[in-house]
Order: C-alpha cells, then sequence, then structure tokens
C-alpha cells in the first residue's frame, strides 16, 4: 500500500489533499505534518512512497526540506506545492531534486497524474535497487589470498575516482568482476556499465558499435544509432580484450579520451560524453605496441591505473571458498540440494593445473555435481575432473 506524505501548515488545504487521494484510491495511506520540521522527522522515522510539500512554511521551509531529505532519502520522490508561483522556485526546487511542482490551487488531474507517475517512478527505484543487488551478487570477488585481497583494496581506494583502470590477467581470471566491482562501487553506479567485448566484434564494424553511425553510413546503416560510448553517458564504458581493438578503432578511442567527444560514422558532429574507462586484456601490450598492434598513446591514456588479476594456479588458497561458492550457485540454479566435497576432494582439486582459471574451476565443478555422488569424492575428481 502507498504511503503518501502530506506536508501543509494550512488544515484546510491538507484535508482537500487528503480528499482528493481518498478519492482516487482506497489504497494510499495518507499521513498528514503541518509544518517541514515536523514532516521531516516523519520521513527520517518512517518508509514513504511519495512526499506532497507546500514551500512557504513556518519552522522550515519546503526548499529547506527538500535539500535536507535528499540527503538522506535520495530515493523519494517529493513533489512542491506552492501558492506563491514563480519560474525562479520551480527551477530551483526542480534542481535541489523535486519529482515535480505545482501551483495552488492544484488542477485536479495534473495532481492526480503526478501522483502517479511519482509512485511509478518511486516502484522502478525499487525495482532496480533490488537488480542492482542481484546483478552485483553475481560478480562478487570470492577469496581472501593476499593477491584477492590486494585488489580488492585497489578497488576500495580507486572506484571514487574517476581514473582509467587497466586490467590484466590470463582469460578466465575473472577479470569483468573487477570492472563491475570498479563501477559498483563509483559515484557513477546510478549509471550504464556498458561492455564491449572488442574481440567478438568484426574490425569493420568496431567503429559503429563504439561510436554509432548515422543513416546512410554503409549498406546496413537504416537508421541513426547510438554507440557504446553514448549509451554509457554519465556511467561507464568497459571495453574488454582492447589488445584485438584495430589501430583505426584505437585511434578514435584516443580522441574520445582526449577530448570526451564522439563522432558516429558518417557524422560530422561531434558528440560530448562524460564516460570513465575501464579496459582489459589477456595481451602483453608493451609487446604489442613494439610490434607495432597497439598504440603507445593510447596505452599511457589507458593505464592510468593497472590492476593484475592472477591466475588461479597462484591463488591455490582460494579454491576451497571458490568450490563453496560454485556448489552453492550450481544448486540455486538447478533448484537441487547442494552436494559437499570431501576434503581430499577439495584437495585433489587444489593441486591440478589449471590453465583455465576460474571459468575452467567452476565448470569442472558443476561437472562432478552432476556425476559424481551424493558427495564429491576423490575418486570422482579423478574420474571425472581429468582434462
Amino acid at each position: 500500500m502507498p504511503k503518501i506524505l502530506i506536508i501543509e501548515d494550512e488544515a484546510a488545504i491538507r484535508r482537500v489533499l487528503v480528499k482528493i487521494l481518498s478519492e482516487e484510491s482506497d489504497t494510499y495511506q495518507v499521513d498528514e505534518a503541518e509544518d517541514g520540521r515536523i514532516g521531516f522527522e516523519k520521513i527520517k522515522n518512517e518508509d514513504y512512497d511519495l512526499v506532497l510539500c507546500d514551500i512557504k512554511m513556518p519552522k522550515m521551509n519546503g526548499e529547506e526540506l527538500l535539500e535536507a531529505v535528499k540527503k538522506i532519502k535520495s530515493e523519494i520522490p517529493i513533489v512542491m506545492i506552492s501558492g506563491h508561483g514563480d519560474l525562479e522556485t520551480a527551477v530551483n526546487t526542480m534542481r535541489l531534486g523535486a519529482f515535480d511542482y505545482i501551483s495552488k490551487p492544484p488542477d485536479l488531474n495534473r495532481l492526480l497524474n503526478t501522483v502517479r507517475n511519482a509512485l511509478d517512478k518511486k516502484q522502478l527505484v525499487v525495482e532496480n535497487k533490488i537488480l542492482k543487488k542481484k546483478v552485483s551478487k553475481n560478480y562478487e570477488m570470492i577469496g581472501n589470498s593476499a593477491p584477492i585481497n590486494q585488489i580488492k583494496e585497489m578497488i576500495e581506494k580507486v572506484a571514487q575516482t574517476d581514473a582509467r583502470v587497466l586490467i590484466t590477467g590470463p582469460n578466465g581470471t575473472g577479470k569483468e568482476l573487477v570492472a563491475h566491482q570498479l563501477h559498483e562501487k563509483s559515484e557513477r553506479s546510478e549509471f550504464p556499465l556498458v561492455e564491449v567485448n572488442c574481440a567478438a566484434i568484426p574490425s569493420e564494424l568496431i567503429e559503429s558499435e563504439l561510436f554509432g553511425h548515422v543513416k546512410g553510413a554503409f549498406t546496413s546503416a537504416v537508421k541513426d544509432r547510438a554507440g557504446k560510448f553514448e549509451a554509457a553517458n554519465g556511467g561507464t564504458i568497459f571495453l574488454d580484450e582492447i589488445g584485438d581493438m584495430s589501430l583505426a578503432a584505437q585511434a578514435k578511442v584516443l580522441r574520445a579520451l582526449q577530448e570526451n567527444l564522439v563522432q558516429r560514422v558518417g557524422a560530422d558532429k561531434d558528440i560530448k560524453v562524460d564516460v570513465r574507462v575501464v579496459a582489459a586484456t589477456n595481451k602483453d601490450l608493451k609487446k604489442e605496441i613494439a610490434e607495432g598492434r597497439f598504440r603507445e598513446d593510447l596505452y599511457h591514456r589507458l593505464a592510468v591505473i593497472l590492476i593484475k588479476v592472477p591466475a588461479l594456479n597462484d591463488r591455490r588458497e582460494d579454491i576451497p571458498l571458490l568450490i563453496e561458492h560454485f556448489t552453492a550457485k550450481i544448486a540455486e540454479e538447478q533448484g537441487n540440494t547442494q552436494k559437499a566435497f570431501s576434503k581430499d576432494a577439495v584437495k585433489l582439486l587444489q593441486e591440478y593445473d589449471w590453465t583455465g582459471n576460474i571459468r575452467e574451476l567452476r565448470n569442472v565443478v558443476e561437472r562432478l555435481i552432476i556425476l559424481g555422488g551424493s558427495e564429491i569424492s576423490e575418486t570422482d575428481v579423478k574420474l571425472f575432473a581429468s582434462k
């Protein structure tokens, strides 16, 4: 049941607003406050889905309340209502984070539409937070080894900055986990994280994918299309396997990093973007530079912060934790009871040569769960985990 708080010092107007909302829906739970200070205390102590707030009030005016609420519960939509309507006040309240501004006496249809839209927005915000928590859990970094703890500490230091990060390490080590953690812990987390696998896109299409194109730029360009840099505006773009990017595309990425400008293929107009760039590669870029396959100036632009993700063979002490994590996750995905691994089975898995790293370990754990006994034994590992 949506909870709505009306903060208004005139009792007659409060009664009118309560009557309007009650007639609109019998599911609304409406609360009242006669001044800004009482309203702010109620907001601090209770969870509201929407606040309707007068601007001119004693003790604490609406603009002061709006600014204070946005610091503690920014997700609550606040609709400002004022009998002293002027453009400057409206602009200022919207700048402070108001959902909308309505003049007194409020138009009935305008008020009800605003209430519905604000409640819909609040619901979307809640659903988005739940989804983000689920997504974040999928990209959790598992392990307590020295190399992993060092990476976690570096993420904590770097995430809140806009410094570009280059993540290196072999295939399957979890470089994308680092990228996701950097984004989730940053101030850009409310905006998109856009991932681009540079190795999976043909060289002739990579520029269009990154920067977009205009209609007619090439044969299949039947309409204007925004690129990944535009899609990531305000957030983070993750350029995975950047070592496989063509030199032509590298030149355009360099310009985007230098000037925060992109240009769609076939266009002559620049588009300003605000994007944090995180890149990853399994290649030795210094070797690629020496052999003329990667631009040195782009490397130095990307590698402000270097994070090297270790191979699984270099963090074997994390394997028991990873096995436990994967068995729980696989059981949840398949709707089965979680299987246990014997100590001997875990010890044997710790001794394996994990050339495929974490990705390979996950596949082996799933195979053992499917083919092994009720408890995964050393014998099961010898039978089903061999390469």
